[in-house]
């Protein structure tokens, strides 16, 4: 039912200002991490204790290490969709332009890649099973199956062979050491 609701492809933001486009990713940062990564594994963790289902001592250090890392790598994400994109992060709002800049030269999708991470972070700070696993791990498989095509194919269908040489050299979970670098993949 979820996914009936989401349009066929993505929907490409109208030409806006820098500004606006920062405000409306803002907006989107702060609703969909208050839900994704406050509400719902908070909910998690208070079902599991109200289950007394077994969990794991808590480590705040780690999962604030975790998340810390893994939205400031994201928050620089989205700046570069911001700056060089011309649109937001958001696929239902995306970006005008092809973006390999920043985190982008060296994972395909440094966002999907950091909402897990922080996902996980917030799970270890919890002590919670099924945040850590349940929950992180849900997101990235709907994410790799769901998401990920789709985002795809409208990259391909809008940027062509230069999408297609980026798709083929950097790996959608993976960063790469050396950062990927277009002259140098020009024949």
């Amino acid at each position: 039912m979820l996914f009936s609701l989401i349009p066929k492809r993505p929907r490409v933001a109208k030409p806006a200002s820098r500004l606006r486009n920062s405000l409306k990713t803002l907006v989107q940062i702060v609703v969909l991490w208050s839900l994704a990564l406050g509400l719902i594994p908070f909910a998690i963790a208070s079902l599991e204790q109200a289950t007394s289902m077994p969990g794991f001592h808590p480590m705040p250090m780690l999962g604030g290490a975790v998340f810390v890392a893994a939205s400031l790598i994201g928050l620089v994400a989205a700046n570069v969709l911001v700056r060089d994109g011309h649109g937001t992060p958001l696929p239902l709002d995306t970006t005008r332009d092809f973006v390999v800049a920043g985190p982008y030269r060296h994972v395909r999708n440094p966002m999907a890649m950091c909402g897990f991470l922080q996902a996980v972070g917030v799970g270890l700070w919890l002590g919670s099973p099924a945040g850590v696993i349940g929950y992180a791990v849900l997101g990235g498989v709907l994410w790799q199956y769901r998401a990920r095509p789709w985002e795809e194919a409208d990259m391909e269908e809008r940027f062509g062979e230069r999408y297609i040489r980026y798709r083929s050299e950097v790996a959608c979970w993976i960063p790469r050491l050396r950062p990927y670098s277009e002259a140098a993949q020009v024949d």
